[in-house]
């Protein structure tokens, strides 16, 4: 019997919970309705009970169905930071947790977003704390959300933690629009440059070629390179394109993880140009970062840890990761923050100011700060260096070929004379 029942108990345990629609009324005689995530009815009914609601209708919640095209979708940054703000205002003024999840959801104009923040309230409905509900979609709200939120969540100072929240959402993806608005010049024009190449290369040159054997005679030299390149482009195309996508893929997946991404990370960080920017915007982001997770409550260790996760950089987070192994040894930060190499020294220096000074969080925020701006400094003369060198590319390249076109016009002119 005890093995039958202990049998019974794991089966019950194993069974995924259900999400269940009800409707009761209180005691008062109010009519409620709701969701409640439970491994069958009774459970819900039981519950109810418990919170003083008699309930009168209790169903299973339909399957939504979904239709999701690869590459759209999802969740963004924005609307992470669109919930954060209106969020922490209801928390502010007195909304109780669900009430104001509820709101958030059925106004939110991202069908995806509305899904999650619908489940999370039917978790925290359920019994479950804000931060596990949260934690249960690592996709939407990463570890740094969810420990902020816990750590808001027992030190009661929730609309406090997620206003620090949307503040530091808020930065980080400046900083990153920054980056990535420095690289779409050059690739646009990158692309362009490629496609009149191709153009080219596969219309332009064969007519000229047939041009020039009416007429007789040897070609130059840069002349018949652009024809042998046409002709390899025109009949084994494949390869042209095969070839650098190959590589590409060969690329990727070698420096995907392991051994191959920590030597690629390295050598990113020691490019003469590219270099220094990707160093200043993972030293602003890890300042900020520990800055908002320290302001917060969180233990400096398990800060450390998230820190180094969302560090973007193998040889970042290795230095990181030792950090925090020695200050579980009894150390201060400055110390090995200045062993690892990663970090600037004017950046240990006033870690070290911080720390000595018990404001290490303002200290870190300062930097941040300091960072951002630097970051803004080094795309726009990354940008000033990229526009003269797309320019002598464009110019070259085109240059090239209306020479390598219009010799032969000059030979025949000077054969004619």
């Amino acid at each position: 019997m005890a093995q039958a029942a202990a049998a019974n108990v794991k089966t019950r345990a194993a069974t995924p919970a259900k999400v269940w629609k009800w409707s009761g009324k209180t005691r008062q005689g109010e009519v409620r309705s709701g969701e409640m995530e439970a491994q069958d009815a009774a459970a819900v009914q039981a519950r109810l009970r418990q919170m003083g609601i008699e309930p009168e209708k209790v169903r299973r919640k339909p399957k939504e169905i979904q239709l999701k095209i690869p590459g759209m979708g999802g969740v963004t940054t924005k609307d992470l930071l669109v919930f954060t703000r209106q969020f922490s205002v209801m928390i502010d003024a007195g909304l109780p947790l669900v009430q104001a999840l509820d709101i958030i959801a059925t106004q939110a104009d991202n069908p995806e977003f509305r899904r999650v923040l619908s489940t999370v309230k039917v978790k925290v409905e359920s019994g479950s704390t804000f931060a596990d509900a949260l934690g249960e979609h690592p996709k939407v709200f990463d570890e740094l959300f969810v420990q902020l939120v816990r750590a808001g969540e027992i030190g009661g100072i929730l609309d406090t933690i997620l206003q620090r929240l949307g503040a530091y959402i808020e930065k980080n993806e400046k900083l990153s629009r920054r980056v990535k608005g420095a690289m779409v010049y050059p690739a646009i024009v990158l692309t362009v440059a490629v496609g009149v190449v191709a153009v080219l290369i596969a219309f332009v040159v064969p007519t000229f070629e047939k041009m020039f054997k009416d007429f007789g005679g040897a070609m130059p030299a840069p002349t018949q390179f652009l024809i042998d390149i046409s002709h390899g482009f025109r009949n084994y195309w494949f390869v042209y394109v095969g070839v650098p996508v190959a590589l590409f893929v060969a690329f990727k997946t070698a420096t995907r993880k392991g051994r191959g991404q920590e030597i690629w990370h390295d050598t990113v960080l020691k490019l003469p140009v590219f270099g220094p920017l990707v160093r200043k915007v993972a030293v602003a982001r890890f300042t900020r970062t520990l800055g908002t997770m320290l302001s917060s409550g969180v233990p400096i260790l398990d800060a450390l840890e998230i820190v180094a996760k969302s560090a973007g950089n193998r040889t970042i987070e290795r230095g990181i990761l030792y950090v925090r192994a020695k200050i579980s040894e009894g150390k201060n930060i400055a110390g090995p923050l200045a062993e690892t190499k990663v970090f600037p020294a004017m950046v240990v220096q006033m870690i070290g100011v911080g720390e000595a000074t018990g404001a290490m969080d303002a200290m870190l925020n300062k930097i941040a700060d300091f960072y951002d701006d630097e970051v803004d400094v080094a795309v726009g003369a990354l940008t000033s260096m990229i526009e003269p060198l797309m320019m002598v590319f464009l110019g070259g390249t085109v240059g090239f070929f209306m020479i390598a076109m219009y010799m032969p016009i000059f030979n025949i002119a000077g054969t004619i004379k």
